[in-house]
């Protein structure tokens, strides 16, 4: 006898067996009937876990990506894109520039590749703005690009918080060897840098809204003579 289920109103309807089918050629078997297909020998599965098959595709195909997972080009520059690779170059400029100036015990200037030849902690700015280059180069989707905004900050902070221990811990001096400097164009202008980026690190990607919706072009069909 085969099994009914009550629509409410009295009446039975009959129940409508669970199918699986082949994740290959997508057979349909009952619950039960067999656990591999016979012709493709593989493990049945719920169809409702499956992929959409290659004529459902043909059917009705994929919906494009929305426009903010879309891949932009290599060339973009909007967005902040521009804006943080000018300053990931001028912050590798500016490490090479005097961050300071001696006059005591020698008379010489003394930027930042010099200063981490010396202290190797202060290697951290140039570190920072050179992965910040390609960090923000492969960032090519708005999705993307809002994703990387915490890393950009925290690159910008490594090399702000360089400078600062920089000017907080400086050389001792006394009487028998006295140091005297004064800070350099470089060191201000890695601070400046710095705070920049970390300001534009919070715009980088710009606004969700509003994005220009992307159609799939349609086949317009030719008119009749």
């Amino acid at each position: 006898m085969s099994q009914a289920a009550s629509d409410g109103k009295g009446s039975y309807l009959p129940l409508v067996p669970r199918l699986e089918a082949c994740p290959f050629c997508r057979q349909l078997f009952e619950a039960g009937e067999v656990s591999t297909c016979p012709e493709c020998d593989l493990r049945l599965a719920d169809p409702s876990d499956l992929p959409p098959s290659a004529d459902a595709l043909a059917i009705d195909p994929t919906p494009p990506l929305p426009p903010h997972l879309q891949p932009l080009p290599w060339t973009y520059l909007g967005r902040g894109r521009a804006l943080l690779l000018g300053l990931a170059v001028l912050g590798l400029l500016a490490f090479f520039a005097p961050w300071v100036h001696e006059t005591a015990p020698e008379l010489r200037d003394l930027s930042g590749f010099h200063l981490a030849r010396r202290l190797h902690w202060m290697w951290a700015p140039a570190i920072a703005f050179f992965v910040l280059i390609p960090l923000v180069l492969t960032r090519r989707s708005i999705h993307r690009m809002r994703g990387a905004r915490l890393s950009i900050a925290m690159l910008a902070t490594i090399a702000l918080l360089t400078v600062a221990l920089r000017v907080a811990f400086t050389p001792a001096t006394s009487s028998l060897r006295p140091v005297r400097f004064t800070w350099g164009a470089g060191l201000y202008a890695t601070a400046t840098i710095a705070l920049a980026a970390l300001a534009a690190s919070a715009r980088f990607g710009g606004r969700l809204d509003p994005l220009p919706a992307s159609t799939p072009p349609v086949d317009t069909p030719p008119r009749a003579a």
